[in-house]
């Protein structure tokens, strides 16, 4: 009896200890992420645009979306968007009903704060109306104010985004000019004051920070090494990707190992993990962006140690009959092109 009792007691100390080593690998099994960004989808719903699957039937995008292989949703927010049927939406009360709305099917969500009214991008990155004419020490607190402000409301409305971004494609810097890379020690400042904010509402949520032409190292360790002289805070190297708008190489197959190249780089010197967070490729060539999306996992998922986290297609569901956007992966029968079965791919 007092054997089975001892027997007993090692089980019961061996699930206990089971169960604190399988919890990290439960995290861990999400998995590869496949995503989509697609902050232009409430407005394409509320211009009419129908949606529909394989077979023909129309469907909730995000249905089809699923069916696809996506398993994760990037959303932009704004501070003060306009309704403009192609610059506007993105409130903070528009993206948090999208992620509640991306959660309800299963889908795992980032969400990007641009730090503007509108479109924050390589040499736009205008701030704020409501933030125009303060000061630097009001900026920081308005970025960490508004920052404290989203993530306190996707909490409340029952989200905790897996990977939150301080800003949109930041090789010139963010909230210009305070924030420009000619001054990187209050653009550290301002990264760090988002950082803050996120992880006082989400400490498991984890913080990226975005350059484009991910093909670019020598544009990457530039700005990777002043943030890091500088002392801004992150967890995850964001890249993106468009072979479309290489001048000179809009064939992928010509940056291909230089984009490998920058995602091992990238993960080694930084001791970071690494996405390709931005992808596309033109709508009027599905095989050529499929097999442009394939090689881009591929690269991803070789980065050592698993620390290629994920590729996400930017509006692959913006049909160029809606958005005149040439590098969707939608075709003009309202139905997803050939691409999008690249994300189905084990």
């Amino acid at each position: 009896m007092k054997k089975a009792s001892t027997c007993l007691w090692l089980l019961l100390i061996m699930i206990s200890c089971g169960c604190s080593v399988i919890q990290p690998d439960m995290k861990k099994s999400r998995g590869f992420a496949k995503g989509a960004d697609i902050g232009w989808l409430q407005q394409m719903e509320a211009t009419g645009y129908k949606f529909y699957g394989d077979n023909g039937k129309e469907q909730d995008c995000f249905k089809i979306l699923k069916d696809h292989g996506i398993n994760t949703i990037r959303l932009r927010t704004w501070v003060n968007p306009s309704d403009d049927r192609a610059s506007g939406y993105n409130s903070k009360k528009e993206t948090v009903a999208m992620a509640v709305r991306a959660q309800k099917w299963g889908m795992r969500v980032m969400i990007n704060f641009h730090y503007s009214d509108s479109w924050a991008e390589p040499g736009k990155q205008k701030k704020p109306a409501a933030w125009e004419g303060h000061d630097f020490p009001q900026l920081l607190k308005d970025v960490y104010d508004y920052t404290y402000d989203v993530m306190t409301d996707l909490k409340k409305a029952g989200v905790t985004p897996e990977w939150v971004q301080v800003g949109n494609k930041t090789p010139g810097g963010m909230i210009y000019p305070e924030g420009s890379v000619a001054n990187w020690s209050q653009l550290a400042q301002l990264i760090n004051r988002g950082y803050d904010a996120i992880k006082a509402v989400s400490p498991t949520s984890k913080v990226i920070l975005h350059v484009d032409q991910g093909n670019n190292n020598k544009r990457f360790r530039t700005w990777f090494d002043n943030a890091q002289a500088h002392g801004a805070k992150y967890d995850v190297i964001e890249l993106s990707y468009y072979p479309y708008w290489l001048t000179g190489k809009p064939d992928y197959t010509l940056s291909i190992d230089d984009l490998e190249h920058n995602l091992n780089d990238m993960a080694s010197r930084y001791n970071k993990e690494v996405m390709v967070v931005e992808v596309g490729g033109e709508d009027t060539k599905p095989q050529n962006t499929y097999d442009m999306l394939v090689a881009v996992q591929e690269k991803v998922k070789a980065v050592p140690n698993g620390k290629g986290l994920g590729v996400i297609y930017w509006e692959p569901q913006g049909a160029r009959s809606w958005s005149k956007y040439p590098l969707s992966a939608w075709g003009d029968d309202g139905k997803p092109t050939k691409a999008m079965d690249a994300f189905l791919v084990k």
